[in-house]
């Protein structure tokens, strides 16, 4: 039987009709750790945040290095993934049957305090991330990673039993016959299946509109303008809420080329909530310490285990 290379990982992640399935990405993600285990590409831990380490992979790869992974949440044995995953599904079929009243069940109390559903979600999008940053030109692959963090999200979602997929709505601007406004969404999600009636102009009242991206540099400002001119051109509240992998980059560090530096914006993001409006929820798997440390920052950002466990019911009861 032929080994798998990293060849055709890249192969797979470029495959625009795979990934239908969370057991597709289990399967490139296992796949992916396997490799990393035979392969054993240096790994370098950054000098300026212990906790975040890279991949170097060898010669045949042009010496390229990947993206900072967080250790804290990246798994990296692949037998502790397979368990990991397993717990990840088993409680998804639990949340599916229990919804909001999860949390009373004991079982799934103790499986949310391990907080393990953000070290599974946060290990399989960034072993995608690493088999990308292996294209000899990054830019074949940075489209790709983000398009399938985007599905990640949404069979997730549907695997609790809602309504989730992407939308492409044109709306009616007003007092401007004949002109419309086009929209991409990345989610629209609900408990039940909406009817769309025209009056809705293709959202919903019981919807909600999710923006899923790898992180929320030059993105952010997007997030909150697409929820004014949705709420305005519709002429109701649109509930929109954002769901970002992390916010961390390479950066150069004194003589180090792999210091971190954080993306995320404190001061936009806090003055887009004044000037525009508040979101409805912003999620990370991966949250930045300030945005624990930062009170106002704090209720307004979460981490994704808690949009999963309990935002989504309460958002989706409308």
């Amino acid at each position: 039987m032929k080994e798998i290379t990293l060849v055709d990982l890249q192969t797979s992640v470029r495959d625009t009709s795979a990934f239908n399935r969370l057991q597709d990405y289990y399967q490139l993600c296992k796949a992916f750790l396997v490799l990393m285990q035979k392969m054993q590409p240096t790994r370098i831990i950054s000098p300026t945040h212990n906790n975040y380490m890279f991949y170097q992979y060898n010669e045949d790869y042009g010496y390229r290095i990947t993206r900072p992974l967080n250790t804290n949440l990246f798994i990296e044995s692949e037998n502790e993934f397979n368990t990991a995953f397993q717990r990840f599904m088993s409680f998804l079929a639990d949340l599916k049957q229990h919804q909001d009243a999860i949390l009373n069940q004991e079982g799934a109390r103790g499986y949310i305090e391990t907080a393990e559903i953000n070290r599974v979600v946060y290990t399989v999008q960034q072993s995608i991330g690493s088999i990308g940053d292996s294209f000899e030109n990054p830019n074949q692959s940075r489209k790709r990673v983000g398009q399938l963090f985007e599905v990640l999200v949404k069979l997730i979602i549907q695997e609790v039993g809602l309504e989730c997929e992407p939308r492409t709505i044109s709306i009616p601007i007003p007092g401007y016959p004949g002109y419309e406004m086009s929209y991409e969404l990345d989610l629209v999600f609900s408990r039940n299946k909406a009817i769309v009636a025209a009056e809705t102009r293709f959202i919903h009242e019981t919807e909600i509109v999710g923006s899923v991206k790898t992180t929320s540099k030059d993105r952010i400002d997007k997030v909150f303008l697409d929820k004014y001119l949705l709420t305005k051109l519709l002429g109701r509240e649109v509930p929109v809420i954002a769901v970002f992998l992390h916010d961390v980059q390479r950066a150069k560090a004194g003589n180090s080329i792999f210091g971190i530096n954080s993306t995320f914006k404190s001061n936009h993001f806090l003055g887009y909530t004044v000037a525009l409006n508040r979101l409805d929820g912003v999620y990370y798997v991966d949250p930045r310490p300030e945005m624990l440390a930062n009170a106002r920052l704090r209720e307004q950002i979460k981490d994704f285990q808690t949009f999963l466990v309990q935002d989504l019911w309460r958002l989706s009861v409308r």
